[in-house]
């Protein structure tokens, strides 16, 4: 993403905002605002919780929500970067973006965010589990320093048809997902980068393969990101006609390979929501036989978040949003896979008996794995390695539509 190769500012370019620790005068500053909020629109369950999320805001804080659908976060930075550049430093076009990675190192780079701090001044931020979820105070290894407010947590986990597929035969890591592609070609895709599912998918495979593996906890050097991805794009090389499709074409997104698994096109797809494969059963999107599994030796894993830019004009409707979704309630239904099933930044031992409840009566679903069968966690990349290799990807494979 060129985006952050753009110029770096030191300084933060948040002005005056209201101060979280005046939680009344946030609440009636914010009401009668209406908040402009930019957030991935590809999935229906998605967007009905964020329309939910609407209609409480409004019936207690007066709050009007509107969700501006993207296809791609970096639309929503590259327009903040554009008014900045217009001057345009109050009364820009968005007031809270769901992001994380790359998008957020961007934004912090150029100084293009709230003032720093407010995300840990939120009332709800006394649930979150620090403790035991290190990324919702680092993203991608960019410190987050209170930028953004945690909203949900992301974990790499595969998902098959049971009534085509034999668990036995499922591949157990990168290199067992080759072997079973050559034993079963054109059954296996993943999405085109840049989309995000889709070059997750390259961050797994090049966490695996890499031989120094702490070498991606910091920023890309040019000069050795050619010996460094050599791996990565041999193993790519071998599995590329292999696909779906011989590798000629690939799914746009998410939703799209969701239909190729549904329509019995492939055979083994993937999310990064443990929860996703049973919120698509729930939601008639896939066949009650489809199941999950994940590697033993680990997937990628990482927090997501709602930031608010500098110019934003709506700033006291946006903090009292993330705080909304922030709040037990709102996590709660959003973990749900009947509605969502995005598992929660909180910590449950924070929350009282009767916040606590909601999350023991949500079924989890037939197809989603418990904690413990999860696997251990991969860190994610410093967000200048994807720049790089979405750019020699789209130069070796990016023909398809």
């Amino acid at each position: 993403m060129a985006l952050l190769a753009l110029g770096s500012m030191s300084a933060f370019a948040g002005g005056s905002a209201p101060d979280p620790s005046d939680w009344d005068a946030v609440v009636e500053k914010a009401r009668g605002e209406t908040v402009y909020f930019n957030a991935w629109g590809g999935s229906q369950n998605i967007n009905a919780y964020v329309e939910w999320a609407g209609e409480k805001l409004k019936e207690r804080y007066g709050v009007m929500l509107r969700h501006v659908k993207l296809d791609d976060t970096a639309n929503a930075v590259a327009s903040v970067v554009a008014e900045k550049a217009a001057g345009r430093n109050e009364g820009g076009t968005i007031d809270l973006i769901w992001i994380n990675g790359e998008n957020f190192a961007a934004m912090k780079r150029q100084g293009l965010l709230m003032t720093p701090g407010w995300a840990e001044k939120l009332p709800n931020f006394a649930y979150a589990d620090v403790e035991n979820k290190p990324t919702i105070r680092t993203d991608f290894t960019i410190p987050v320093e209170g930028l953004e407010s945690p909203w949900g947590m992301a974990k790499l986990v595969f998902f098959y048809d049971s009534a085509r597929t034999q668990a036995a035969a499922l591949p157990k890591d990168a290199d067992g997902l080759l072997d079973w592609a050559r034993q079963n070609p054109g059954r296996f895709s993943y999405p085109q980068p840049p989309d995000f599912i889709g070059s997750s998918f390259l961050k797994q495979v090049l966490a695996e393969k890499i031989a120094d593996p702490t070498l991606l906890q910091k920023p890309v050097e040019e000069a050795d990101f050619e010996e460094v991805t050599k791996p990565l794009f041999a193993y790519l090389d071998e599995l590329n006609p292999l696909m779906w499709r011989s590798g000629r074409a690939f799914p746009q997104n998410y939703p799209a390979m969701k239909q190729l698994l549904a329509d019995s096109e492939v055979d083994i797809i993937f999310a990064f929501n443990p929860a996703e494969a049973s919120s698509a059963i729930a939601n008639g999107e896939l066949p009650g036989t489809v199941r999950s599994f994940t590697f033993p030796g680990g997937t990628l894993a990482n927090t997501h978040f709602l930031t608010i830019p500098y110019n934003a004009p709506a700033k006291a409707g946006a903090l009292v949003t993330a705080n909304f979704l922030l709040s037990p309630e709102a996590q709660a239904r959003k973990e749900d896979p009947a509605i969502w099933g995005d598992p929660t930044v909180l910590a449950l031992d924070k929350l009282d008996p009767g916040d606590r409840a909601r999350f023991d009566a949500i079924d989890l679903g037939v197809a989603t794995l418990r904690p413990d069968e999860l696997g251990p966690a991969l860190d994610e990349p410093h967000p200048s390695w994807m720049e790089r290799i979405e750019t020699e990807w789209k130069r070796r494979y990016g023909v398809a539509n």
